[in-house]
Order: structure tokens, then sequence, then C-alpha cells
């Protein structure tokens, strides 16, 4: 009975990677936001989000967070300027990605956009006035969308929070400076590429450089 039921279990495990491999990019995306989460496992000032299963955190700086799993780093920014502003842009899509994809769930505005970068792929994902950002391999891909929207779909505010962290200026400087739906195109490295992958050559690629530091 044992080796029935543990096998159904990786049956279950192993038919849940095949799917999700096998999706497209815009499948991946719309069956992340219909498995929507509720719960919360990290606390911060302002707000709360669920970090998935595999996920650590290495490092929190105000706002940015640094995550990882075995294999990739991912670089998170909350933005409650924006939320408090309750600031909608619109996207603006570029002439050379890979993918990308505007977004809009539950009254909430963002964009997938998947750009290469050399062999491997910068994923930027932003939604609920938060962005992630993470480079990782083309089989990768379809996972890493899938955590990434786990944790921005899974934010939720503290208004009165943010109401009174922003009464303080706490903030005061990203008040003017951040704007989360633009992507600058410089030439600073955003997610610290080298110090993650090493040299590169990006006089062939434009990479992205705004908001994590």
């Amino acid at each position: 009975m044992k080796k029935l039921i543990f096998s159904l279990i990786g049956l279950v495990i192993l038919t849940g990677c095949t799917n999700i491999n096998n999706l497209s990019l815009s499948e991946v995306v719309s069956n992340s936001f219909a498995n929507q989460n509720k719960l919360s496992n990290q606390f911060r000032t302002g707000y709360k989000y669920y970090l998935p299963r595999g996920l650590n955190i290495i490092s929190q700086s105000d706002y940015n967070e640094k995550l990882n799993t075995d294999r990739y780093t991912y670089y998170l920014y909350v933005d409650i300027v924006s939320y408090y502003n309750k600031v909608d842009n619109e996207f603006q899509p570029v002439a050379n990605a890979f993918y990308q994809e505007k977004i809009k769930q539950n009254n909430k505005y963002g964009y997938l956009q998947v750009r290469r970068v050399n062999d491997k792929y910068l994923v930027e994902i932003m939604y609920n006035y938060a962005k992630i950002e993470v480079i990782v391999k083309q089989n990768d891909l379809n996972n890493t969308i899938a955590n990434a929207i786990t944790i921005l779909n899974s934010i939720q505010y503290n208004k009165n929070i943010i109401e009174n962290v922003m009464g303080k200026n706490v903030l005061q400087n990203k008040e003017t400076e951040i704007n989360i739906f633009e992507s600058k195109k410089t030439d600073s490295n955003i997610i610290h590429y080298k110090e993650i992958y090493g040299q590169y050559d990006d006089s062939q690629e434009t990479h992205d450089s705004d908001l994590i530091d």
C-alpha cells in the first residue's frame, strides 16, 4: 500500500514537471495566475508575500531582496512608492525581446519580458507594484517564470503601514527616481552579471539596468 502511495505521488510530481515544461510561455503565465496562492510566509515593513519551496533569501536591503535556488539568483524589488501613488503606466515593448507580454490581472498591470544574454535568458517580470529579474538557461524559463509570478502575485500590501512610512519620508529619494514600468537600457550590470556569471561580451546585446542595485 505504501509503495502504491509513493508511486502515485511520484507520478503526480513528474507529470506536473512535464506539463509545465511543455507549456508555452504565455500558458505558463496564465496557469501561474490561475493557481493563485493566498498564503504568506515572508513578512516585511508594509507588505508580505509567499516564497515558494526551493527558494531562499540571501539578503535584504530596504525594499530590495536577493533570493536564490540551487542554480539561480532572483532579484526582487518591491516599489511601495508606486503602490502609494497608484502608478499604472503603459508597458513599452522592445524590438529585440525573445518574448514579451503585457499582463493585466485583477485590475493590476505589469509585463513579462525575456531577452537573450549570450547563451542564457534575462527574465524580467513586473506585476503588483513589484519586479523580479533573474538570468537562467532556456530549459529553466518555465519554472523560473512560474516561481516569479507566484511571488509577485502573492504580495499583499498593508496600506496603513505604507502611508505611515511615506509620511515619514523614508523613501524621499526614491519617489522621483523609480518607475518599475520603465526599462532604462543603460550599461550598468543590473543583476551583477559579472558577479554571478563572470565576464561576458555585451557588444551584441542591450541589457536592462533599472531598479535593483
